[in-house]
């Protein structure tokens, strides 16, 4: 899934920015790291562009931008906005995504929500972690160099004119990342809903402390290592990751408020309700830690919510077990229920060795296919299985579902998408038409038709903007425009539902080729068996 980090920088050294992104830095300090000759590393692998630089070094047009502006002068002045888009490790192998596909991305991404400023735009192949996730690096000059249109996430006048600065609130952040959504949507990349907060909530702050701490660990375990013994510790823990699993622990074994509650008191962690928000104080702190910074499956309703299927689970296990068992009986064994998840190593399609070897494949692919096909018809057995079928016809009946439920997704998610246009569309005019309002109350202004005409004529461009911007209204029947930050609420809600939507289709999507593959691959294994059978039978006979 992608995600979104921002940082605002002071430094006024532009050139820093740019040597971060071209040359290897220490994940701990973030100094440059040096060879043995004092020498800079470059980077091994990158994609490095500029916007709006005129053909200048990015740090050079920045700095001839604030001299020009008066713009970034004082030492406690932001200097500039790095926006880091992160995408899954699963988006290279799953959906094709290349350095040079997100480098595309990262262009267009900040081309379309950061008109106007002087940027950086540089395309990493892999994290600090090594997780492999490629990741995208905007740097953009904190001072706008042209006047841009107005934008959904801009709430000012200022926001749209040459000589003003950027400005990253909570409202422009939200907005940002239901685009990275939609990005992500639109190429078909792994993503994830991050406009609904998250079930761990980790910080910068204890992210690097775990890395931080995992470092200290791994140098102080290395001597026991190096002699044979097995450390007693080998992964560092947070003492937030800590609290989140002595919830985790207490919420799996509670069924009230009350238990979890003394659960918990029982580890020295005490739990407080205020303002319906929960907090959670440890024996080495004063103050207590919330809910929020936790993550979203720590806070009241959650919390509740895993109470309440605990008591019900409690209340059905007891209803089930009879007071007076009787001993010998088994009972009758419920079938397996055919299971709903997706697998996470596929079973793949069976090769027709005989159609294969007459096209002219040699013995050395024979011997490959027959052992890729004895695997795939043991993969193939084992979700079978797994899926709890008991006759073919049961599997076909299996197959057609599954495609019925991915289509009648695709359908729902196709309406929702419409929907989300025809509201993009609605804001894209609503803001057209705002930008257009001094305009317009100028013209109200003027008081002879001579200077109407005038002042129409000096500012037609905006009239005629605002003339189309009317008609679209009247064409929907729109006679109240809605607020600006109302439609944005809506637009962010259909975000995530249609997040919500991809999701499940790419799950149903991946539940039926897999069905699809087991039936392909068993009616081949039939097939070939079939003229076999055939010669039993009439040996019979």
């Amino acid at each position: 899934m992608a995600t979104l980090k921002h940082i605002n920088s002071k430094n006024a050294d532009y050139g820093a920015a740019e040597q971060y992104l071209l040359f290897e830095h220490d994940e701990f300090t973030m100094k440059p790291v040096l060879d043995e000759t004092g020498r800079l590393i470059p980077r091994e692998d990158y994609r490095l562009s500029t916007l709006n630089c005129g053909g200048e070094d990015f740090a050079v047009a920045c700095m001839r931008a604030n001299l020009r502006y008066g713009k970034n002068q004082r030492r406690e002045d932001v200097k500039s906005h790095h926006y880091i888009i992160s995408f899954d490790p699963r988006d290279g192998p799953d959906n094709g995504l290349t350095v040079d596909r997100a480098q595309a991305l990262g262009e267009k991404f900040c081309a379309e929500h950061f008109p106007g400023h002087q940027a950086l735009v540089c395309t990493h192949p892999d994290g600090h972690n090594h997780s492999g996730n490629i990741h995208v690096h905007i740097v953009i000059n904190s001072l706008r160099i042209e006047e841009v249109p107005f934008l959904p996430y801009m709430d000012r006048p200022a926001d749209t004119k040459a000589g003003c600065k950027h400005r990253c609130t909570d409202a422009a952040l939200r907005y940002f990342k239901s685009e990275v959504m939609e990005m992500c949507h639109r190429e078909g990349l792994y993503q994830i809903d991050l406009l609904n907060g998250s079930k761990n909530r980790v910080t910068d702050r204890e992210y690097w402390a775990q890395k931080k701490g995992q470092a200290a660990l791994d140098k102080q375990n290395a001597p026991m290592i190096a002699d044979g013994i097995t450390p007693r510790q080998t992964k560092f823990e947070t003492n937030k990751e800590k609290l989140r699993q002595t919830i985790r622990a207490a919420l799996s074994a509670a069924t009230s408020f009350e238990d979890f509650s003394s659960l918990l008191l029982r580890e020295g962690v005490a739990v407080k309700e205020s303002r319906g928000r929960l907090s959670y104080l440890t024996p080495d702190r004063t103050k207590p830690i919330t809910a929020r910074k936790l993550g979203d499956d720590f806070d009241r309703a959650a919390v509740l919510a895993v109470l309440e299927q605990n008591a019900a689970r409690a209340t059905e296990k007891a209803a089930a077990i009879p007071e007076y068992p009787r001993h010998g009986e088994t009972g009758i064994q419920p079938t397996k229920a055919p299971q709903t998840t997706t697998k996470q190593d596929g079973v793949q399609r069976l090769v027709d060795i005989e159609q294969k070897m007459a096209e002219g494949k040699g013995r050395g692919y024979e011997r490959w296919a027959t052992m890729h096909n004895l695997k795939q018809m043991a993969a193939t057995l084992n979700v079978y299985q797994e899926y709890g079928f008991t006759s073919p016809e049961q599997l076909e009946a299996a197959v057609d579902t599954a495609y019925q439920e991915m289509r009648q997704t695709s359908g729902k998610l196709k309406t929702l998408e419409t929907k989300l246009q025809g509201k993009k569309e609605l804001q894209q005019q609503v803001l057209a038409y705002a930008k257009t309002k001094p305009a317009r109350d100028g013209l109200k202004a003027q008081k002879s038709e001579k200077a109407r005409a005038a002042y129409r004529q000096a500012n037609e461009s905006d009239f005629i903007i605002a003339e189309a911007a009317a008609r679209y209204f009247k064409a929907h029947g729109i006679t109240k425009l809605p607020a600006r930050k109302a439609l944005q609420v809506e637009i962010e809600q259909l975000i995530s539902e249609k997040d919500g939507l991809y999701n499940t289709y790419h799950e149903q999507k991946q539940r039926f080729k897999e069905l699809q593959t087991v039936k392909r691959n068993i009616d081949q294994i039939l097939r070939r068996e079939e003229p076999h059978r055939r010669k039993e039978q009439s040996h019979e006979r």
